[in-house]
């Protein structure tokens, strides 16, 4: 069991498809603490506007309707049997759904929503209270916790985070082409690099990986690194 006094927040922030959730799942489960993924919050947000008619043709949200419905948006986790952790949303377990490209699709733009993104945060930050977590996104280090004991920013060209993306799509039998995933990947880091509110951006105190050519294996040995340095063994 982690020292009580040693208990850290860990963020870890990227663009999409970097590989940071399943590094920051992974780490938290090597060291004890809790993992918490800020982007399927994001998400489950994204598909109850698409599940409502908050979201247009044209892939534009309806802000005030959604603004409106934030109240009526539940979002929790609840571990499964295997040790996974499945988004819930209003009491429904919809971490399948979510990792749709009709999601993928639209949540940037309701990401970018600044009322949907303060709801969040403040979501986000109270479950960081009693420290011990992992959490990752766009924003974590710059703006949930700029007080994080260990930031790591991960990056990754455009196309090979699409051909990540794209595999994992596949394998879970989503009938997608590579072309439509990296044009949304590089949609999404288009939008999410030039939003005003808490765009995605390196935090001056981060320490940043470049993982396209690491093994899961190589990628756990440096994170373990650099969180035993971070609480001092």
């Amino acid at each position: 069991m982690q020292n009580e006094k040693k208990n850290i927040i860990i963020a870890i922030d990227g663009f999409s498809s970097s590989g940071k959730s399943t590094m920051a799942r992974r780490l938290a489960a090597a060291v004890g603490y809790r993992y918490i993924d800020s982007g399927a919050m994001y998400r489950a947000v994204t598909l109850y506007a698409l599940e409502h008619g908050m979201v247009g043709a044209d892939g534009t949200p309806d802000v005030d309707a959604l603004v409106a419905a934030l109240p009526d948006i539940d979002i929790d986790f609840a571990v499964q049997s295997d040790g996974s952790q499945h988004t819930m949303l209003n009491g429904e377990d919809v971490e399948g759904e979510i990792r749709r490209l009709r999601v993928s699709n639209a949540v940037s733009p309701v990401a970018a929503i600044p009322a949907v993104r303060h709801a969040l945060v403040e979501k986000q930050q109270a479950l960081g209270r009693e420290r011990g977590i992992v959490m990752d996104g766009r924003d974590i280090g710059t703006v949930v916790f700029p007080d994080a004991e260990l930031k790591i920013y991960v990056d990754a060209s455009a196309e090979t985070r699409a051909r990540r993306r794209f595999k994992e799509m596949v394998e879970k039998g989503a009938a997608v082409s590579y072309e439509e995933v990296l044009a949304n990947v590089v949609h999404r880091d288009h939008i999410d690099s030039t939003r005003a509110e808490s765009p995605l951006r390196r935090a001056d105190d981060a320490i940043s990986l470049d993982n396209s050519a690491m093994s899961l294996d190589e990628q756990d040995l440096w994170l373990l690194e650099q969180f035993k340095r971070a609480v001092g063994e």
